[in-house]
């Protein structure tokens, strides 16, 4: 997994609430095992008309806004347990999604993944989002050392909570396995002191 530290970015504006997995990734681009290639068809029934014509009323498609930050509606992620969303999303570039409530399931595939969930209050997503579709040129600062989002053009700074063993994953870039891997030596020392089974 990447390690996430800091981040300072522009952002995407998709104020839509209650935006569900089979919306961040439709059910029928699930077949694939591996991780690659679902950023391609992230939010694809709203990306692209029939015909596969992109939609130009979607943010996405605008080029106004780009960075590696989506700042979503309210409730982000809800229905099925999904981990491809989160892999649609990391995949297409985005490191950070913030909202003002993310189900707790997203919530957990998105930090397995090394994307992170960044929760605010209601009043501040709505003034962010306002802010960024005055100014696309708008940058954000996330810290999750220090568990902060800044938002210089607003004068805010807000600090944001997060599972102190999933920060401590994506500070080093680990996933659960490689976090058992840098504790092998005190595995193995509890192991030997083990009395031996008999037979």
């Amino acid at each position: 997994m990447e390690k996430f530290t800091t981040l300072t970015s522009t952002a995407v504006p998709l104020a839509i609430e209650d935006i569900d997995t089979d919306q961040i990734i439709p059910a029928r681009f699930l077949k694939a095992t591996t991780r690659e290639g679902f950023g391609e068809n992230l939010f694809r029934d709203w990306r692209y008309l029939p015909g596969d014509v992109p939609n130009p009323d979607f943010v996405l498609n605008d080029d106004t806004y780009r960075g590696q930050v989506l700042v979503a509606g309210k409730n982000f992620g809800m229905g099925s347990s999904r981990e491809h969303a989160a892999w649609a999303l990391f995949d297409y570039g985005f490191r950070v999604v913030i909202s003002s409530f993310f189900a707790d399931i997203f919530r957990g595939n998105a930090l397995n993944n090394g994307l992170l969930p960044l929760q605010i209050d209601d009043d501040l997503l709505l003034r962010l989002q306002a802010a960024i579709k005055e100014d696309p040129e708008l940058t954000l600062e996330v810290d999750l050392p220090q568990q902060t989002l800044t938002i210089p053009s607003l004068d805010e700074q807000v600090r944001f909570e997060v599972d102190p063993y999933k920060k401590m994953c994506m500070i080093n870039g680990y996933d659960d396995i490689d976090f058992l891997r840098t504790k092998a030596d005190v595995i193995t020392a509890y192991e030997t002191k083990r009395p031996v089974a008999v037979q």
